[in-house]
């Protein structure tokens, strides 16, 4: 699995709501996997590595078989700047690092952890046996087995063999890792990949090699026999391949010249043939498009992707349940993102890198401006104290300004408005409100805010004002917030309030709020509590 340099947004994989916007700003690299797309391992930019979700097989490598909502450090991987990574279908997963080491863990009743046992990883554990003098660069999982390819060109697969994915020659499963010759012999592979139950490996000179499962035609080999050690795909004789991706099934080839080929099962339209008959011999697709310069699979996915030279970006195969039997342009930036919103399982196909650009969007930059006395042309000044804002901004974001500063000519506009109806805690969050769309006031200035929300005629504050008020309710300021919701006319919030205060009578009866409640309030609220039988007892 190669890692990507794009700019890309994590938020868009479901599973990483869960964090912070902090805990998202710190993500360096990320991995989203499992057969729900229920599992994800992120790395900081200081280098350490957290994992979290379901842990099936002690897939997260923590130590115990725990599920977990809030991430955990994996100790043992921090500092290690992992460079690749992949994951089978148990799940099991496995990395390698800058220093060329491989790190295994999880699901191992294939012996896919290489580590000579069928027994579980519940922690990463490093894959040493004729690695340890190697220098891993890449690795790749089909379902339960594993492949390794080094810095000098040569390649090691374990794991489960039943087809001959791991290219022994047998179809006993290989506990360690086993140099993947025969026709490989002599030759320097520089890209691997691996579907459920195959594998697949390009050479410096373009030439692609398939092993294992076949029965689609995934070796695109013109048959559909599997093969228990590699072959070369003869069919692609005259083309020098660049990248290789493998499907669920099926199989996607890049040449130099940006062209593009697809073989194995097309059930789903993953081909991109324009019909759903399997293929046993690679086809040329996407023929009429511009040159193609990166290609996605995914071994748990029957998804194909591609990205054009001029940044295009097309999508075709099992898409949410669809099957798109054509490339269809998409409205994504990066291949990622494909998988993101279309794969089943939504995961990512590639350790992903994510780049936070030193860029802001419009409403980033609006956010940082509020009070800035740098750029700003207006001011108000609200109990003794200053708040700088954009004339511009405020008209644009709100109708009482608007007409408010049409009623001044240029230059009899002031530089500083007084305010006297609102205090200060409250008018700064007013403003700020119109360059950020949020609030983060406590209730009881909330109520004033809604009281100016309501006189600007500001509806979806107003929303916002009640939404923070109902949050914080307790006993104590329960009666002040019932008779400012009734001061307001907010009705919804005034109900909601009401009930809460005949809910917990016996408390906010002994509250000095409630005493101090003006006398027709109390009346009404003894009135229509006795009416709900409150006061029974």
């Amino acid at each position: 699995m190669t890692h990507s340099s794009i700019m890309v947004d994590v938020g868009k994989w479901p599973i990483f709501t869960l964090l912070s916007p902090q805990e998202i700003a710190s993500i360096r690299k990320a991995c989203v996997f499992g057969t729900s797309a229920n599992e994800a391992i992120y790395i900081t930019h200081n280098d350490e590595v957290f994992v979290f979700g379901l842990n099936c097989s002690n897939c997260l490598g923590t130590g115990d078989n725990q599920s977990t909502i809030v991430p955990k450090k994996l100790e043992a991987l921090c500092g290690k700047k992992i460079s690749s990574l992949s994951y089978g279908s148990g799940p099991h997963v496995v990395l390698c690092t800058e220093d060329g080491e491989v790190y295994a863990w999880g699901h191992n009743g294939y012996s896919q952890l290489g580590n000579g046992t069928t027994n579980q990883g519940i922690t990463p554990v490093q894959v040493c046996t004729n690695l340890l003098i190697k220098k891993v660069v890449e690795v790749a999982c089909g379902s339960h087995h594993s492949m390794a390819l080094s810095f000098d060109g040569d390649l090691y697969a374990w794991g489960y063999n039943n087809c001959g994915q791991v290219g022994s020659g047998s179809t006993a499963n290989q506990p360690t890792p086993r140099r993947v010759s025969n026709c490989l012999q002599g030759k320097m592979v520089v890209g691997i990949a691996c579907g459920q139950t195959s594998s697949m490996a390009v050479v410096n000179n373009g030439e692609v090699y398939g092993w294992g499962y076949n029965g689609n035609g995934q070796l695109g080999l013109g048959n559909n026999g599997n093969q228990l050690t590699p072959c070369r795909v003869a069919a692609l004789h005259g083309v020098c391949i660049l990248q290789i991706a493998c499907g669920y099934a099926h199989t996607l080839a890049l040449t130099d010249e940006g062209l593009l080929y697809a073989w194995g099962a097309n059930t789903y339209g993953q081909l991109g043939t324009g019909n759903k008959s399997n293929q046993l011999s690679p086809v040329q697709i996407m023929m009429e498009k511009e040159r193609v310069v990166e290609i996605a699979a995914c071994h748990s996915a029957h998804t194909s992707a591609a990205k054009t030279q001029s940044g295009q970006v097309f999508m075709w195969g099992q898409c949410r349940g669809q099957s798109v039997i054509l490339p269809h342009l998409t409205h994504f930036a990066c291949t990622d993102d494909v998988f993101a919103c279309f794969a089943t399982p939504a995961v990512m196909w590639r350790l992903l890198s994510v780049e936070h650009e030193d860029f802001l969007t419009v409403a980033e930059s609006l956010k940082k401006e509020f009070d800035s006395p740098e750029t700003s042309d207006l001011k108000f000044r609200v109990d003794g104290k200053y708040i700088h804002v954009h004339k511009a901004v405020l008209k644009i974001r709100c109708e009482h300004f608007r007409t408010m500063f049409q009623s001044y000519w240029n230059e009899d506009m002031k530089e500083v408005i007084e305010i006297d109806q609102f205090s200060y805690p409250v008018y700064r969050a007013f403003l700020e409100y119109l360059y950020t769309d949020s609030v983060d006031l406590p209730p009881e200035d909330a109520i004033g805010l809604l009281d100016l929300a309501t006189s600007y005629c500001e509806n979806r504050l107003k929303k916002l004002c009640q939404h923070i008020i109902k949050r914080g309710i307790t006993v104590e300021n329960a009666f002040s917030l019932l008779s400012a919701a009734v001061r307001y006319d907010a009705e919804d919030l005034e109900e909601f309030c009401f009930k809460f205060c005949v809910n917990h009578l016996t408390e906010v009866t002994q509250t000095t709020a409630f005493w101090q409640m003006d006398g027709p309030l109390l009346k009404e609220f003894i009135a229509k509590a006795s009416k709900c039988g409150a006061f029974k007892n």
